[in-house]
């Protein structure tokens, strides 16, 4: 296989779409194209990413719009078949939109809008999107989002817990799992989450914002070189420093 094969969806008011492309295509050297939420086939894609941004304008409530977009009925059935879906921010509240995964994302506690660097603990590096890295790694990477509150009920919350689903939790520098370093509230200062199938995640923070060491970070190439190596392409090169 010479590359992995990405799609990204854009929506009306999706805005990291560019962000996300140029991550895949320009910064891991794979194939990419975008997706017009209109179009109803995902033709012979590996990876399809769901972009930040505000998608109808999250007039109704983030993502409740998106997830009636005709592509999403392609999106839903191909994750369905066991295709690799990756949402962030904006396209993790359409994937719990959608039922893709597991409760919903409310408001951030402090009611304001968080744009800022944080600190990510590594929960689960078994994963299509972790492989990369080392179990209990901290990155830095950035959040922007006024609704990134993850919530779901308590039997729910057990069974994400039990799984190994949360795959990525807020922390502090020192892997501290603190309510300081919690950005929005989110329960157990859970910033991503797998679905039962392990091939489709949700996280809030953007790691196509931090691919090259240029921005401050380059910690987030890891979760799209995970996604490329679990395709089956040769592991990409990280930048160098």
């Amino acid at each position: 296989m010479g590359a992995a094969r990405f799609g990204v969806v854009v929506f009306p008011g999706s805005n990291c779409d560019h962000d996300a492309y140029h991550a895949v295509k320009h910064v891991l050297g794979q194939d990419a194209r975008f997706l017009w939420h209109k179009e109803s086939d995902l033709g012979d894609l590996d990876a399809v990413i769901l972009p930040g941004g505000f998608s109808y304008g999250d007039y109704l409530r983030c993502g409740a719009i998106a997830r009636f977009s005709p592509i999403m009925r392609e999106v839903v059935d191909f994750a369905k078949r066991g295709g690799r879906v990756l949402g962030i921010c904006n396209g993790f509240q359409i994937l719990c939109e959608s039922g893709l995964l597991p409760g919903a994302l409310l408001r951030n506690d402090s009611l304001s809008f968080v744009c800022r660097t944080v600190h990510l603990r590594v929960e689960n590096a078994q994963t299509d999107f972790t492989n990369a890295f080392t179990e209990g790694a901290v990155l830095r990477i950035p959040v922007a989002h006024g609704e990134g509150n993850y919530y779901t009920d308590s039997s729910t919350l057990a069974a994400l817990e039990d799984s190994g689903r949360v795959v990525f939790r807020y922390c502090d520098a020192q892997s501290d799992t603190t309510s300081g370093a919690n950005p929005n509230g989110s329960l157990h200062n859970i910033a991503g989450i797998v679905n039962a199938g392990g091939n489709v995640l949700g996280m809030m923070p953007h790691p196509e914002r931090s691919m090259e060491h240029l921005l401050g970070s380059a910690d987030g190439i890891g979760v799209f070189q995970s996604l490329v190596t679990s395709i089956g392409v040769e592991t990409p090169m990280l930048p160098q420093e």
